[in-house]
């Protein structure tokens, strides 16, 4: 009886551990506010990035701040590698990055260690 429950157990965790990297996942898009010709916006780090796409507008100087509510290790950085961007998110409660916004395209984030990542879409 105990191995039986082992084996249901064990396919339950692989189970669980294939959807979570594998599986998909809804993923929220955020758009800046703009004002005084400029746009900005926010993304909140608490598990994660919410939203984790944030829409500016071609043009508009753009900034994204980094409102940190985790203060777990891996979410400490965020790192813009094609900006050659590396903030750390700890030091105050709300970090602000400036994005060029001078061509459309995307730009990548990730937290410290490569493991939750974000986008920043210029239309």
């Amino acid at each position: 009886m105990g191995s039986i429950l082992a084996i249901i157990v064990g396919v339950v965790l692989i189970g669980l551990i294939i959807w979570w990297f594998f599986g998909r996942h809804q993923e929220s898009a955020g758009h800046a506010q703009q004002a005084n010709n400029e746009q900005t916006a926010t993304v909140v780090v608490k598990g994660g990035y919410s939203p984790s796409t944030v829409v500016l507008k071609k043009g508009v100087p753009a900034k994204v701040n980094f409102d940190m509510q985790d203060h777990t290790a891996c979410l400490s950085h965020v790192v813009f590698s094609s900006l050659g961007v590396n903030k750390d998110l700890t030091k105050q409660k709300i970090t602000t990055v400036d994005i060029p916004t001078d061509k459309a395209g995307e730009i990548d984030f990730a937290c410290g260690m490569d493991m939750f990542h974000g986008k920043v879409v210029v239309k």
